[in-house]
């Protein structure tokens, strides 16, 4: 079992920035990603950023360009920063931690993030 706990989120203004954090517990020896997803009511869950425990780092399309990551394992927290929010950024964001043997997913509570004046 991984737990996930977020931190971060609120009311941002168009042109802002987020930080999100995440911190995972219990069995992070098995995690060998961690990443943050977003999700809108009636849309899939989305790619942010994801870092690997070997080290490698993906992006969202729609952040890609906006977006940092950092996390000195991928395996135990991750701190997601996005700029120059656009209203179509609002959405509730979730952090990832995936595992192997067998592969699953867990996923932190969500927070909500809202871009508005």
């Amino acid at each position: 079992q991984v737990q996930l706990v977020e931190s971060g989120g609120g009311l941002v203004q168009p042109g802002g920035s987020l930080r999100l954090s995440c911190a995972a517990s219990g069995s992070i020896f098995s995690v060998v990603a961690m990443g943050w997803f977003r999700q809108v009511p009636g849309k899939q869950r989305e790619l942010v950023a994801r870092v690997s425990s070997a080290g490698r780092t993906t992006f969202g399309a729609s952040v890609k360009g906006r977006c940092t990551v950092s996390s000195n394992n991928g395996q135990d927290a991750i701190d997601l920063q996005v700029h120059n929010l656009k209203p179509e950024d609002t959405a509730v964001y979730y952090c990832n931690a995936e595992v192997t043997g067998p592969p699953y997913d867990y996923w932190g509570q969500g927070t909500q993030v809202t871009v508005s004046s």
